[in-house]
């Protein structure tokens, strides 16, 4: 069963990886999907195709700049159409002598995707020499990692083009609109100790999405496109607002009562009604 759209491959790649361990995100600083875990220094790329190509190989290539954990991931057509479902012998051993993991997904109409990882990233490289690669853009690495800690969850879906992204700056920007549309009109102090978000001026003042409006020193609020995209990011906001309402709660029970039977049921309680709201379970 062929895909249309590489987006396709991002859920079942991201729940293989979990398995493993992984915290895993979508579209961070261009790379298809990022994940971290806490046994491990480097993170976790996958650039994924709907087929395997030159350009998904040359992306490869690139993100070994940001760490030598780096796997390909393409579908795996059942029909056995085209050069590359025959080659894959000849591809996988092209990507052991880059570095490069390789992994096919293959799509059933009545049962769940096959992961089949065809070669693990590096596996020809000695360590020396995959420590110098990860090394030579160690700046990069540092900002890929910043940007998957300060995203609160997993809101885009690996492969996706020509889509607005939920970014980290994206997140605190609507977290800044959504206390100024609370409020009607707002300092950037006030709007930094309310959310949180210590770049509030920074963010007001760039004004980067036309999100806001200055009407005096120091004053700021909402413009009719902040609204909209607040209404557009509703489920992330409704998310974080589930978060911060669930830490606050266990916050007053431990300076309150300390930790008893009561209070672990309560945590358990929580827990299960956040994971519902989400439609976790």
């Amino acid at each position: 069963m062929a895909v249309k759209y590489e987006t396709e491959l991002y859920s079942p790649v991201k729940a293989f990886f979990e398995q493993r361990g992984f915290d895993v995100k979508a579209e961070v600083r261009h790379c298809d999907l990022v994940g971290v875990r806490p046994d491990q220094d480097e993170p976790l790329i996958v650039e994924m195709k709907k087929t395997f190509n030159l350009s998904l190989l040359l992306q490869g290539m690139q993100r070994l700049k940001l760490s030598p954990f780096v796997y390909l991931a393409v579908e795996r057509n059942r029909s056995k159409r085209g050069a590359v479902n025959q080659r894959w012998s000849e591809l996988t051993a092209l990507c052991r002598q880059l570095g490069l993991g390789l992994l096919t997904v293959t799509f059933y109409k009545t049962k769940a995707p096959l992961i089949d990882v065809l070669c693990e990233p590096s596996a020809l490289i000695p360590p020396t020499g995959r420590n110098q690669v990860a090394r030579k853009s160690g700046v990069r690495r540092k900002r890929l990692l910043k940007e998957f800690d300060e995203r609160s969850g997993d809101y885009n879906t690996g492969g996706s083009t020509r889509r607005q992204l939920v970014t980290a700056y994206r997140e605190k920007a609507l977290r800044v609109a959504s206390a100024l549309r609370t409020n009607g009109e707002a300092s950037p102090a006030n709007l930094a100790r309310q959310t949180g978000v210590g770049s509030a001026a920074a963010i007001l003042q760039k004004n980067y999405y036309g999100w806001f409006e200055r009407l005096s020193r120091g004053k700021y609020i909402l413009t009719i496109k902040g609204v909209q995209a607040l209404t557009e990011h509703a489920h992330m906001l409704e998310d974080n607002d589930m978060i911060e309402r669930t830490i606050n709660e266990l916050d007053v029970t431990y300076s309150v009562s300390g930790v008893n039977k009561d209070d672990l049921a309560h945590i358990a309680e929580t827990a299960e009604q956040y994971l519902k709201n989400t439609g976790h379970i």
